[in-house]
């Protein structure tokens, strides 16, 4: 019997992070309330891993993950960066640490400067936090763009001059120029054409595996979660309401919002597809600046019990390494944890026969 790999460690380890924004009104502008956008995640992501974060526009992905870069001042939680509090670091030590952690953004029109040319853009970071020669900034720039799949001829050209999936590579590589270990990827496929986002997943896949890179995926578009992620978190109204293996959230999902979303996804076979039952959601998401008492789903739930309009659900732990926050499980979570035991056992034994 083949030993079970050891655990990757844990790179970025994050803690009931919160991250409000504030609301002003009146004359002399006062604050009368906040937005929650994040409010109380928690997870942790490996080295090496790629963890998708997924949910409907508006759930708080993107602030998430620029709140784990602290390009936010965060309002509440820890963020652990290699076993640094990132969160609570000074603008000096937060800048040493700043070539180990970037960003590929979303739009990759808005996030180049359209006045400066390729071999400009790639080598800012070069110029922000080393000092390389300019001929060795140079043959990092081409090393970069041999990397990502451009050709070196293209290094004097703008921005403007490129397609959507040429820009998303020039962005890829000035995230990669000085070498780190650990990028946030905000929808870096959803402004591309669809021809061209496999092309880009596949590009980051292979960075991952040159380089050893740990990936946070941000999507909306669950299909592709599902062939990149090796753990996805499901976000709603800025909380992450389940956390699993990918192949655990995708084939037994426990939460009725990921039971809503994945039912939403169309399948590739007609056959399966014209017998999928969909699950449509009534009512409209609340607002983030007021979210309701209990669970933030349960205005939408078509499961949902008295406690979960009183109490909010603890997200725990309710299969291996699968978390869920639903009171459907934790109440009955004894039941719900032998029931799983039975289940995997009996498909052990399946491919033992087979």
């Amino acid at each position: 019997m083949r030993d079970d790999p050891p655990p990757r460690r844990v790179l970025v380890e994050v803690r009931e992070l919160q991250m409000h924004f504030p609301i002003h009104a009146g004359i002399l502008r006062r604050r009368v309330g906040a937005v929650k956008a994040v409010d109380g995640v928690s997870f942790d992501i490996h080295e090496g891993e790629t963890l998708g974060l997924v949910g409907e526009s508006g759930c708080g992905k993107s602030t998430c993950g620029r709140a784990l870069l602290r390009l936010y001042e965060v309002t509440g939680g820890r963020i652990l960066f290699d076993g640094q509090d990132i969160a609570r670091l000074g603008p000096r030590e937060l800048r040493a640490m700043r070539p180990a952690m970037q960003m590929v953004f979303q739009d990759p029109q808005a996030s180049l400067n359209p006045r400066m040319t390729v071999a400009a853009i790639i080598a800012e970071p070069l110029d922000e936090h080393t000092a390389l020669s300019k001929a060795d900034k140079l043959a990092r720039v081409y090393e970069l763009m041999d990397a990502v799949g451009l050709s070196r001829d293209f290094a004097n050209r703008y921005p403007h001059e490129f397609s959507g999936g040429q820009r998303q590579r020039i962005g890829i590589a000035r995230a990669l120029a000085l070498n780190p270990k650990f990028i946030v990827c905000d929808e870096p496929i959803a402004a591309l054409d669809v021809s061209i986002q496999a092309q880009v997943v596949n590009l980051l896949e292979d960075l991952q595996e040159r380089f050893g890179l740990t990936y946070l995926f941000i999507s909306h578009d669950l299909s592709m979660v599902r062939h990149i992620a090796d753990r996805v978190a499901v976000m709603y109204l800025g909380k992450v309401v389940e956390l699993a293996p990918r192949d655990a959230l995708y084939n037994a999902p426990l939460h009725p919002y990921t039971q809503a979303l994945l039912s939403a996804v169309p399948d590739p076979d007609p056959a399966a597809e014209a017998v999928t039952e969909r699950i449509i959601l009534e009512g409209d998401v609340p607002s983030p600046a007021n979210p309701p008492a209990g669970c933030n789903f349960c205005t939408r739930c078509p499961q949902a019990m008295e406690i979960c309009h009183r109490e909010d659900p603890e997200f725990r732990e309710v299969a291996h390494g699968h978390h869920v926050a639903c009171h459907r499980y934790n109440e009955a979570e004894d039941e719900f944890a032998s029931a799983m035991a039975t289940h995997e056992a009996r498909e052990r034994n399946q491919q033992g026969e087979d």
